[in-house]
């Protein structure tokens, strides 16, 4: 029978933290009534959930760390589920519009952060929807000027090149595709300058943009 990713990520978890057991240790063990695992596991999840939202997968992983064991861990999770304390559907819409709103990640690298929470599919897709092409050209606009120093000579054709390709390497860095990381920059700086598109540079310098 093939191991599940999470009793492989307990048993990872159990090796990290087994220690020596020696008689004073079993003795106390012996003393000491088992607690119940499923007053753990929810103890886990209320922690989790206080400090901030979590999809489930992210749960799933604290309970494995946990040493609870899976069919705990699982009908604790659907319970919390049942009563809408668990949502990925909501998580999701909620990370998206932080993720948006705070570092201005485009989709792509946003959706790349939910999948890895356990977001994914039709569920990232539909958080993913409150972001319209225009949310994400207002803010590559946004970042690149922020990020265009004020003191920048851009008559200056070296200068020039060098902040375009730190600018969309910025961009790129935060998901946005190349043209569009491209085409904002061109834009910026012809705002900046006053130029037109054939005098900023960035065509002559990069002619395989799309």
């Amino acid at each position: 029978m093939t191991e599940s990713p999470y009793a492989r990520r307990r048993r990872r978890s159990s090796a990290r933290h087994r220690g020596p057991e020696g008689p004073a240790a079993s003795a106390s063990a012996a003393q000491d009534p088992e607690p119940d695992p499923r007053e753990v596991a929810r103890a886990i999840v209320l922690r989790q959930l206080t400090a901030s939202a979590k999809s489930r997968k992210q749960l799933e992983d604290k309970l494995a760390d946990r040493n609870v064991p899976e069919d705990v861990a699982r009908e604790v999770l659907d319970r919390f589920e049942e009563v809408s304390l668990v949502d990925d559907a909501q998580y999701a819409e909620l990370y998206v519009r932080s993720r948006a709103g705070s570092r201005k990640l485009a989709r792509s690298a946003i959706r790349r952060e939910l999948a890895t929470r356990g977001v994914s599919g039709e569920l990232a897709e539909a958080a993913l929807e409150q972001r319209t092409d225009e949310d994400e050209r207002a803010d590559a606009a946004e970042l690149v000027r922020r990020k265009l120093p004020a003191g920048l000579d851009l008559t200056d054709r070296t200068e020039r090149d060098r902040a375009v390709r730190r600018l969309v390497g910025m961009l790129g860095r935060k998901g946005y595709a190349p043209g569009l990381a491209f085409a904002v920059v061109k834009e910026e700086l012809e705002a900046r300058t006053g130029a037109g598109a054939d005098d900023d540079g960035v065509d002559e310098a990069y002619p395989d943009t799309p």
